[in-house]
């Protein structure tokens, strides 16, 4: 079992991570979540992660609110493809429970420095400055976090932001930075991988036939969602970018990988937000990173559908 903390900025694709983390307590004790500014303000951000686990019924996880721009940059959100609130489609509960009055980046500081070595893994599902400003306060929390999983990046694939860059890194690249020379391992779960886990129809229609209201509820998250990236991008359907991170927590055969030294170009320009992976070591750094390469999307979405099934 793996003790998790998980950053997030919900986001449909955010949603299904949630969803799938509390569904899986066997395999993921779900310590927190940390919500940051990205898909949408971190106010909205963090209502919907209130609203989430209030769907999940697990309101007791404790939520603690983050930052609400990144480290450099102004911030830069995607309204455009979530909707106004971030979590467009369903009509979801209100929540009972609110958000600790601890803010994200001192629960990391203090969590992580009260944590044993290398007992915790975080899971980085939206833009990074949450856990990027905690290093920085407090460097030697590295030594607490056993890894940090990562939606994040784009290599073979390119971006969907700018033609180099992928969303949440593109967001706060000086974070990503910060988290890619943090020393901790990182596995990341770049465009390359998710755009192979596209909720087409017959998958979508899965969901909806669980009868329950979470299904009801992240049908309706991919019929919003899906909109954007069928018409805009030509996709098959909604890609579940955030849940790849949850599903290899629980099921890491499904996924295969390749080490490689990552950087972020943070320079204004046409490159801004851009990871690059030395696949061949002609930098001479070393590999600070796994970098996810395929997934096994029919084995994926058996997992999801399975875990979700639970509700």
């Amino acid at each position: 079992m793996r003790r998790v903390i998980l950053d997030t900025d919900p986001g449909q694709d955010d949603a299904f991570a949630i969803l799938l983390a509390v569904a899986s307590p066997e395999d993921i004790e779900l310590q927190a979540l940390t919500t940051v500014a990205g898909n949408v303000t971190v106010d909205k951000t963090t209502r919907n992660a209130l609203r989430l686990l209030e769907l999940a019924g697990a309101p007791q996880i404790p939520v603690y609110r983050g930052c609400s721009r990144p480290m450099v940059n102004e911030l830069f959100t995607a309204e455009y493809v979530h909707g106004v609130t971030g979590l467009d489609g369903p009509d979801l509960p209100e929540p009972r429970s609110v958000a600790a009055s601890l803010r994200a980046v001192d629960y990391l500081i203090t969590g992580l420095t009260a944590a044993g070595p290398r007992s915790v893994t975080v899971c980085l599902i939206g833009p990074m400055t949450n856990m990027a400003m905690a290093l920085v306060m407090e460097p030697g929390i590295a030594d607490r976090i056993d890894e940090f999983v990562i939606m994040g990046g784009s290599f073979h694939a390119g971006g969907n932001v700018t033609p180099a860059a992928e969303f949440n890194v593109f967001v706060d690249p000086h974070a990503a930075h910060v988290v890619l020379t943090s020393g901790v391992p990182i596995t990341i779960m770049p465009l390359d991988a998710t755009h192979q886990v596209q909720a087409t129809p017959s998958r979508a229609a899965r969901f909806r036939e669980l009868g329950s209201p979470v299904g009801e509820a992240v049908t309706a998250m991919l019929d919003f969602a899906s909109r954007h990236d069928i018409a805009e991008r030509g996709f098959g359907g909604y890609p579940l970018h955030d849940p790849t991170v949850i599903a290899y927590l629980i099921a890491p055969d499904i996924f295969e990988s390749r080490r490689a030294h990552v950087s972020v170009v943070t320079d204004t320009g046409p490159g801004h937000g851009q990871t690059i992976a030395d696949w061949w070591g002609q930098t001479g750094m070393e590999p600070n990173a796994k970098v996810v390469t395929s997934v096994d999307a029919d084995r994926f979405f058996d997992l999801l559908t399975e875990r979700l099934a639970r509700y």
